[in-house]
C-alpha cells in the first residue's frame, strides 16, 4: 500500500515509522524545513512543500497513493488536504486528524474526509474506559455509516450475568463483537456465557437508542423484564 502522509510531526513520524514496518511504501510532506527529520523515518520519501497547493500533491503523485493522511496540527490544513485529494486527485481513502473537538462536525464526507481520527475523543475514551463500569463508553465512531463501537464492562448488578450470548434479546441493529475477559479476547457465540466483568464489544447502527441497549445490559425496569430470551418459547423474560 502507498500512503501519503502530510504533516511530519511526532504524530505524523509514528505513523510512517508503524506503515513501514508492516512493509508500506510512505511519503511524509511538510513545509516547514525544521520538520524535516529525514534521519529518524529514513525508509520514508520526503518532500519539503506546501500539501495545501496542487502542485505539491501533483508532484508528490497522490493521484497515485491509496491513502492520504492528513496529520498535521492545524484542522484547517487537514480539511483542505482532504478536499483537495478526494475532489482533484481521486484518493481512494483519506485520514484526518483532529485537533479541535469543536471542529468534528466538519471533518466528514463534505471536506473529502473518510476517516476522522480526533485525538482528544480517543484520549477521553480511554479515560473513561479505564475506569467505568456499568455505562456505555463510545470508542469509535464510523463516519461514512454513522455507525458506533461502543465498550461497556459488565458489573456484578447486571442482570445478564450468568446467561448466554444467545438468550440475550439484543435491541435492532446491535452486534456484539466480541468479548473481553481478562486479557482474552473471545469471538463470541450463542453459547458463551457472560460473566461479571466481562468487556462487550458492541457495534451498533446510527438509529440505535443507546439509553435502550443501557437499559437491557444492566438495569432493566422490573415490568419490563431482564432483556433475557427464554429458549423454548423465544419470549423476554
Amino acid at each position: 500500500m502507498h500512503v501519503v502522509i502530510v504533516g511530519a510531526g511526532s504524530v505524523g513520524r509514528s505513523i510512517a515509522r508503524e506503515l513501514l514496518s508492516h512493509d508500506h511504501e510512505v511519503m511524509i510532506i511538510d513545509k516547514q524545513p525544521a520538520a524535516m527529520r529525514v534521519a529518524q523515518v529514513a525508509d520514508a520519501d520526503w518532500l519539503l512543500a506546501d500539501a495545501c497547493e496542487l502542485s505539491t500533491l501533483a508532484e508528490a503523485k497522490v493521484d497515485e497513493c491509496d491513502v492520504i493522511v492528513a496529520a498535521t496540527g492545524d484542522d484547517k490544513v487537514n480539511l483542505v488536504v482532504s478536499l483537495l485529494a478526494k475532489t482533484e486527485f481521486g484518493v481512494p481513502r483519506t485520514v484526518a486528524r483532529v485537533n479541535n473537538p469543536k471542529n468534528e462536525w466538519m471533518f466528514d464526507e463534505s471536506w473529502g474526509v473518510d476517516v476522522a481520527v480526533s485525538t482528544p475523543r480517543i484520549m477521553t475514551s480511554m479515560v473513561e474506559e479505564a475506569v467505568a463500569v456499568g455505562d456505555l463508553v463510545r470508542i469509535f465512531t464510523f463516519h461514512q455509516s454513522g455507525a458506533d463501537i461502543l465498550e461497556l464492562t459488565l458489573p456484578p448488578d447486571s442482570p445478564l450475568i450468568g446467561t448466554r450470548v444467545g438468550q440475550v434479546d439484543w435491541p435492532q441493529d446491535t452486534v456484539l463483537a466480541a468479548i473481553v475477559r481478562g486479557t482474552q479476547p473471545i469471538a463470541p457465540s450463542i453459547d458463551d456465557t457472560l460473566e461479571v466483568g466481562d468487556e462487550l464489544l458492541i457495534v451498533t447502527g446510527r438509529d440505535v437508542d443507546e439509553a435502550e441497549l443501557l437499559r437491557v445490559l444492566i438495569n432493566p425496569s422490573p415490568d419490563e423484564g431482564t432483556g433475557i430470551v427464554d429458549e423454548t418459547t423465544g419470549l423476554p423474560v
